[in-house]
């Protein structure tokens, strides 16, 4: 089994973020970038389990610079066979998807798989976009995922339950919690690393669908207030006329 995993980079959860450029830019001075855990934990892991029971190969693609190469070997390091990056740096959903698309659609994978969004933008629409422009079925937040032959079945949840389906290879997952248990890459496979191949082909450059125009900080949280709590008068007070229901 041929499997693409798609795999991006996010700012690191303790990362301050800061705004250039009267705000209309994303410092990245400092910043520390990690696999977008969404991609590694579940989709990546999921891949590899799926290529250690059936065989196969598992090939990671990214849509980013040289600067991203360091969390690509992160990938490779974790188990994939060889990486793939699409050499444009990422801008929109609509252009990941259709880099990824371009590249996917000659090389002929049985499933492709990626997380069901990342921790910085939090779209969760690559996985749609890449399906339509693969004209392939697209099962979206699947927290498992079984695979006998060209028959795949898949668990997703939905309101009240978990719903689960059935359909053919190909097939493109964004994958959820539940469909597999991170792993940590160890000495041998961080070594391995540096010598598996990570390919770097041209960009399509197409255009891009969104622009980012300015971006704003949410606002500080309050203090804390601390009560004694003997003083329920001071507490009944507080919650009448301070304490906002969201």
């Amino acid at each position: 089994m041929k499997i693409l995993v798609c795999i991006s980079k996010a700012p690191e959860t303790t990362t301050k973020i800061a705004f250039t450029d009267g705000d209309t830019k994303f410092d990245e001075n400092g910043v520390k970038y990690i696999v977008n855990p969404y991609d590694e934990w579940y989709a990546l892991v999921r891949g590899l389990e799926l290529k250690e029971a059936n065989g196969g190969t598992v090939t990671t693609v990214t849509v980013g610079t040289s600067e991203d190469d360091a969390t690509i070997r992160k990938a490779l390091a974790i188990g994939a066979d060889d990486a793939v990056r699409i050499d444009a740096k990422a801008e929109d959903a609509y252009q990941v998807a259709t880099e990824i698309a371009n590249y996917a659609k000659k090389e002929g994978f049985d499933l492709v798989l990626l997380g069901k969004e990342t921790i910085d933008y939090n779209g969760s629409q690559v996985g749609g976009m890449l399906a339509e422009h693969l004209d392939l079925p697209f099962i979206s937040l699947a927290s498992k995922l079984d695979v006998d032959g060209s028959t795949a079945t898949l668990d997703k949840e939905i309101v009240g339950g978990v719903q689960t389906v059935e359909t053919n290879l190909p097939l493109v997952v964004s994958c959820a919690k539940g469909m597999a248990e991170q792993r940590i890459p160890n000495m041998r496979g961080i070594m391995a690393a540096r010598s598996k191949p990570l390919k770097v082909v041209e960009a399509s450059n197409p255009n891009k669908n969104t622009s980012f125009e300015k971006y704003a900080l949410p606002a500080p949280k309050s203090e804390v207030k601390l009560i004694d709590p003997e003083d329920m008068d001071q507490l009944v007070e507080l919650l009448h006329n301070e304490a906002k229901v969201i």
